[in-house]
């Protein structure tokens, strides 16, 4: 199934297969429709994956999927990146690199880039709030931008990378989740989807390389290695796409 949507000002095109659909995002949009109804509140599900995983476009199809499988319970995708620090903070504060003080746009995505006791704070909303704002990040003008998209759904998809992360000050996001669910991959794999990733916003090859390779690839380790275990884990390969893993 080939689906289509706008991620942080870009267009992305994805395909699923059939396989993917009926055994894996099918089931689970039923599995938390049923969760959603024996709550009788709003389901919050955290989905958590290392970059170049997919989870921005996952979590986008499951709310594509939602629509035509039951437009009753309403599902609606959002993604923690819109609480990367700004990029005027991020070019005039540095942060400690194997000993050596660099400016955080180099390492952007890195967890100190992070927002984290915002995120937080919109996270306690998110429980409490029937109808709230949320902020999104844009790749075209590298800054979130308040308030992009209001939130009203009965089933919340929250998707990043470090939602899972077994790290102090990060591991007690995921108590807020009623469900979680986390992907694993090949990091070799993943440093090419970076790479064509980062060539589609105008970098050059050599740039594209540099930075995924001393900063994205830092942080899809990180991930990798130091993610909890969830409720639903999949496993991407190039040739397969999503498996559930055994």
């Amino acid at each position: 199934m080939e689906f289509t949507f706008n991620n942080s000002g870009i267009d992305i095109k994805a395909t699923y297969s059939e396989r993917e659909v009926s055994e894996i995002f099918l089931p689970l949009l039923d599995k938390l429709y049923t969760m959603q109804s024996e709550k009788g509140g709003r389901l919050l599900v955290m989905l958590s994956a290392p970059p170049g995983a997919g989870k921005t476009t996952a979590a986008a199809f499951l709310e594509h999927l939602s629509k035509d499988q039951n437009p009753d319970i309403k599902v609606q995708a959002i993604g923690m990146d819109g609480f990367h620090r700004r990029q005027d903070y991020l070019t005039s504060h540095t942060a400690n690199v194997n000993g050596k003080e660099i400016l955080m746009v180099d390492i952007k995505g890195a967890l100190v880039t992070f927002d984290l006791d915002r995120l937080k704070e919109k996270l306690e909303e998110l429980k409490n709030n029937r109808v709230f704002a949320w902020p999104v990040y844009n790749r075209l003008l590298h800054n979130p931008i308040e308030d992009a998209i209001s939130v009203d759904a009965d089933i919340v998809i929250l998707e990043g990378n470090y939602l899972l992360l077994d790290e102090d000050g990060w591991r007690d996001l995921s108590d807020l989740a009623d469900y979680t669910i986390s992907i694993d991959a090949d990091p070799a794999m993943l440093r090419g989807r970076l790479i064509e990733r980062k060539l589609s916003t105008g970098c050059s090859k050599e740039k594209a390389e540099s930075f995924v390779d001393f900063s994205d690839m830092a942080n899809v380790r990180i991930c990798l290695e130091k993610t909890k275990a969830a409720d639903m884990k999949l496993i991407l390969s190039d040739s397969s796409g999503y498996m559930i893993a055994n």
